[in-house]
């Protein structure tokens, strides 16, 4: 009776395995779609990211609520998230916003990345997890940005050379290049880490280089001005990540820098005075220097009119033409610079939330960096770290946070920065073969 007990456990542990597998292809899927849906600024494409964060969930429940030994795992980056959702809540239920339909849309969305973040916590734990993971990210920029640079040079001002733009100035599947360069900004310091922190085997260097060597050249290429200064400012990062380490551990820079001259001379193959053309003019329809301090006026003149909670969770553009300071008769639904524009739709209560979301950040990302662990560990957390501080500089000039895609990708950087430290290979191994030692004996 026992063991046919243990068969039945067994079988319910393999099956619940399977379903939490499920849950990790599922969130890969909506973190590859949501780049590729021209980063999910649509209704339509907002519209199945919430149904499917939704579905994965009500699929995450059944398995814990059938898994008497399962364990929820929580994240303390996950109560300003939730606070950000109250402030929202608030001001839809004592009229607190000027057009609650954006205000309900901006909570589903918020309500998805919550969901999306949570199960990443979830299932997003083990070593052959997040070295899947770490693979994805790496493949997908690599796939995102060479697309990208196929695209720039057969299609002009297109999106997947079957959708003409009028207004914008595309790169990859995003409208905005800048955008496109947000999200190589999240995703190809994953690469460079585990360069430098000889995060994967000696003999998939030259791969890794490769993989990377492309997107770095698809960013010069966008000539996202923001972009670009944010990937040097990355570098600056990873290199200060390595100077902690003791000299016995201290990462070497030759591959980020074999990288770098590979990605210079891709772009000399592929027409450097295009690419210098594209960095140094402004396009039509792009935002000008003055147009952007002018935004940022406007938004300080609406924050300081709603100074506590702000005008309206996603209700900047429906508030914004009061607070015009350059009318040029062109719709403003962002400020380009995401602190101004969070503090203008949720006040001061909304502030206080993002700085507490980076102090808790920034305070369990150093304890776990410094703590004992792999080269893969560290590497992947470093990649993690440097991803989110150039994201966090280029927000100051463009809005990639309101991004669904980017902020999703964001906040899966976030994860993987504060997750539990992982010990080398090795030592596990040693632990496996003296468990069994035990074992042995046990059973003697």
């Amino acid at each position: 009776m026992d063991r046919g007990f243990n068969d039945v456990s067994r079988q319910c542990e393999r099956d619940g395995r399977t379903a939490l597998k499920m849950v990790r292809i599922g969130l890969c899927i909506l973190f590859a779609f949501s780049v590729l849906a021209f980063g999910t600024v649509e209704v339509w494409s907002q519209s199945l990211l919430e149904i499917a964060a939704g579905m994965l969930f009500f699929l995450w429940a059944i398995i814990v609520s059938r898994d008497s030994k399962g364990t929820i795992y929580w994240n303390p980056l996950i109560w300003p998230i939730l606070s950000i959702l109250a402030i929202g809540s608030l001001q839809l239920l004592f009229g607190g916003t000027p057009y609650r339909y954006l205000t309900r849309l901006e909570l589903l969305r918020f309500g998805a990345y919550l969901i999306i973040f949570f199960l990443s916590v979830q299932v997003f734990r083990e070593r052959l997890d997040l070295k899947k993971l770490a693979w994805f990210l790496i493949f997908l920029c690599f796939g995102v940005s060479l697309f990208g640079i196929i695209q720039h040079f057969t299609s002009e001002g297109s999106l997947y050379w079957l959708r003409p733009l009028k207004v914008g100035d595309p790169f990859g599947p995003y409208v905005n290049r800048n955008h496109f360069a947000g999200f190589v900004e999240l995703t190809l310091p994953i690469g460079l880490a585990m360069l430098v922190f000889r995060g994967v085997p000696r003999d998939v260097y030259p791969l890794v280089g490769l993989l990377s060597i492309v997107p770095a050249g698809a960013l010069i290429l966008s000539g996202s001005r923001g972009g670009i200064v944010s990937f040097a400012f990355e570098i600056a990062v990873l290199w200060l990540l390595a100077r902690v380490k003791q000299a016995s551990e201290r990462p070497q820079f030759v591959g980020v820098g074999i990288v770098a001259l590979a990605a210079l001379a891709l772009i000399a193959w592929l027409g450097a005075g295009r690419a210098i053309e594209r960095f140094s003019t402004i396009h039509i329809g792009e935002v000008t220097v003055d147009r952007r301090v002018s935004m940022f006026r406007g938004a300080a003149h609406l924050f300081e009119d709603h100074p506590i909670v702000g005008v309206g969770l996603g209700s900047l553009v429906a508030a914004y033409p009061r607070y015009e300071t350059v009318y040029d008769g062109k719709l403003v639904d962002h400020v380009h610079d995401d602190y101004i524009e969070m503090i203008a739709e949720t006040g001061l209560l909304g502030g206080i939330c993002g700085l507490t979301f980076l102090w808790i950040l920034f305070r369990l990302a150093k304890s776990c960096y410094a703590a004992e662990q792999g080269h893969f560990s560290r590497a992947l957390r470093a990649g993690a770290v440097t991803g989110l501080c150039g994201m966090l500089l280029h927000s100051f000039v463009d809005f990639n946070l309101h991004i669904p895609s980017n902020a999703l990708l964001f906040l899966l950087l976030a994860h993987l920065a504060t997750s539990p430290p992982l010990a080398s290979e090795a030592v596990v191994t040693r632990r496996r073969v003296r468990a069994r030692e035990r074992d042995m004996l046990a059973s003697e």
